[in-house]
């Protein structure tokens, strides 16, 4: 009996491999090979396991004539047809479990160094500045944190914040009853009217994309410090960019970028920055990370030991 066959277009964890391999699979790594080139190849394969390298579209589902599984290694599923992958009855597995506490620690760590300027403190001693009241930085303890979107990734941040003292943290979430013994789940309205730090936790979708704009930001009533390590594009950058002009935001901590390609791997596709993202890169009040919330020696391994249950639990070989 002939091996269900799984195509590998993005480079993974080893134990990724070998584990589908005792599943009893057969496993076909084309990391460097085109879309195009997938394109005439795609119906030959049970499975097809990305990152983010590559787009699901309708066009490629339309060629999978085969094809039972899409995982992706990651949290997120917007480069896949979502709508029409389940329309043709194909499984859709994902990881977000897999580097949850990668990302909650390192939404702690934006906070805290922004918090107390640790980046800016840095480079001024570097170039030769010793200036301690300019540094003097705010304490975590009495403020109020409010957590948008509280699936894997806000369940962590959460937790990671469990030992400050008389800290108060707010979550909202479009599905009811989230709210648990760290968090109390509020409205918007709440979130808007009470919280000092924010920290997105957000998929994107049509509905989030553009979630943090120029209104949100407007009808928040005390200034507070942003966090984002979700997707850069729930987030509008030029009305970022003027929050922290009039100090309505206080600091920034971005992992994630509006203008981050489809791939996650570049921030622009020109030789010239726009210049909100200019002004980013510059202002000793925003810290930046290269999209790598997610991405731990620890949680490598995990997101690939997460596909292999995931897609065992299938039940697609014998």
């Amino acid at each position: 009996m002939k091996r269900p066959k799984v195509l590998h277009v993005d480079e993974n964890h080893p134990i990724l491999v070998d584990g589908l391999e005792k599943l009893g699979f057969e496993n076909i790594i084309e990391y460097e090979t085109p879309p195009s080139e997938i394109m005439k190849m795609i119906n030959q394969y049970d499975g097809i396991v990305i990152r983010s390298r590559f787009i699901i579209d309708k066009l490629i589902l339309k060629a999978a004539k085969r094809l039972k599984f899409i995982a992706r290694v990651g949290s997120g599923l917007e480069n896949i047809d979502v709508k029409y992958a389940k329309s043709k009855k194909i499984h859709l597995v994902s990881s977000p479990e897999g580097n949850r506490n990668a990302v909650g620690e390192h939404a702690l760590g934006l906070l805290l160094s922004l918090m107390n300027k640790l980046h800016s403190g840095h480079h001024k001693i570097i170039n030769g500045s010793w200036i301690r009241e300019e540094q003097r930085g705010f304490e975590l303890e009495g403020k109020t944190v409010a957590i948008i979107g509280y699936g894997n990734t806000g369940k962590s941040f959460a937790k990671k914040l469990v030992g400050f003292n008389n800290l108060k943290i707010l979550c909202y979430d479009i599905k009811p009853n989230l709210g648990d013994e760290i968090t109390s789940q509020v409205s918007l309205e709440e979130i808007k009217n009470k919280a000092q730090i924010l920290s997105l936790h957000l998929p994107q979708t049509k509905k989030t994309v553009g979630f943090l704009n120029r209104s949100f930001i407007e009808k928040m009533k005390n200034p507070f410090w942003l966090i984002n390590t979700s997707r850069g594009k729930v987030v509008v950058t030029e009305d970022l960019v003027e929050g922290l002009k009039t100090k309505k935001i206080l600091g920034a901590g971005l992992d994630v970028l509006e203008y981050e390609s489809n791939s996650f791997n570049s921030i622009t596709n020109s030789n010239k920055f726009a210049p909100s993202l200019e002004y980013l890169i510059k202002s000793d009040k925003v810290l930046l990370s290269p999209h790598v919330a997610g991405w731990t020696y620890e949680s490598h391994k995990k997101l690939a030991l997460t596909i292999v249950k995931k897609i065992k639990d299938l039940r697609l070989t014998n």
